[in-house]
């Protein structure tokens, strides 16, 4: 499985010989000016919400490449009003996609999109490969739900916002990798803004001293598990 970070919160994933984005939101954040939208492949578009730092990109990228979106019913009947190929999920769901099982799980945030319509309950996705299984939080508070999740998985890479303000922070996040029981965190959904500027070298001093590695990636560049 190999993940590059596309900055913010977007990610792609390379599985099975398919491609998925996650939360596309490039071409609205300069420090992302490097990333071309157009030449990134997508089988799949996960969006754990509908806030336009999540979904800007969902169209331009699925008219494109025909990726099937995969959300919640509220996000997925949106873009299905507009023509594009969608899969619906609920929170405790799952579903076996060809490149493995994907389980839509809580989130604790809002979800709106940037023309007010509704955008369902956010959430988060628990991605279970061939080889290795990930979760992707989202945006969201630390929450004792993330406790379920190793009752049903064994993770080897936890993706958490760490950002602050809108989310988490790196504290938070700490306790989340406990409640996870994965030590590998990815963080993500932070510098973007002036709300979620961080301190790169505390940020992973502070895992690094609880005997965790947090990994804050370049945009654009990738780690393989």
């Amino acid at each position: 499985m190999k993940i590059t970070f596309y900055g913010h919160a977007s990610l792609g994933i390379e599985v099975s010989g398919k491609h998925i984005i996650v939360d596309p939101f490039i071409t609205g954040n300069p420090l992302a000016s490097a990333i071309d939208i157009n030449t990134l492949k997508a089988d799949y578009i996960l969006l754990t919400h509908a806030h336009g730092d999540h979904v800007l990109d969902v169209e331009a990228i699925a008219n494109r490449t025909g990726a099937t979106i995969v959300s919640n019913a509220e996000i997925t009947s949106y873009y299905a009003k507009l023509g594009l190929k969608a899969h619906p999920m609920n929170h405790g769901g799952s579903w076996n996609f060809d490149f493995g099982k994907v389980k839509y799980v809580n989130a604790v945030h809002s979800s709106s999109f940037p023309d007010g319509t509704y955008g369902g309950n956010p959430g988060g996705f628990v991605i279970e490969s061939e080889h290795k299984n990930i979760y992707i939080a989202g945006d969201t508070a630390l929450t004792m739900d993330m406790k379920l999740i190793p009752l049903r998985t064994k993770l080897d890479l936890a993706v958490l916002p760490i950002g602050d303000n809108f989310t988490m922070d790196v504290e938070d996040a700490i306790i989340a990798s406990d409640f996870l029981e994965c030590d590998k965190v990815l963080g993500y959904h932070y510098d973007t803004f002036g709300y979620i500027e961080i301190s790169h070298e505390e940020s992973i001093r502070k895992f690094f001293d609880k005997g965790k590695d947090l990994m804050l990636l370049e945009i654009g560049e990738s780690i393989e598990l």
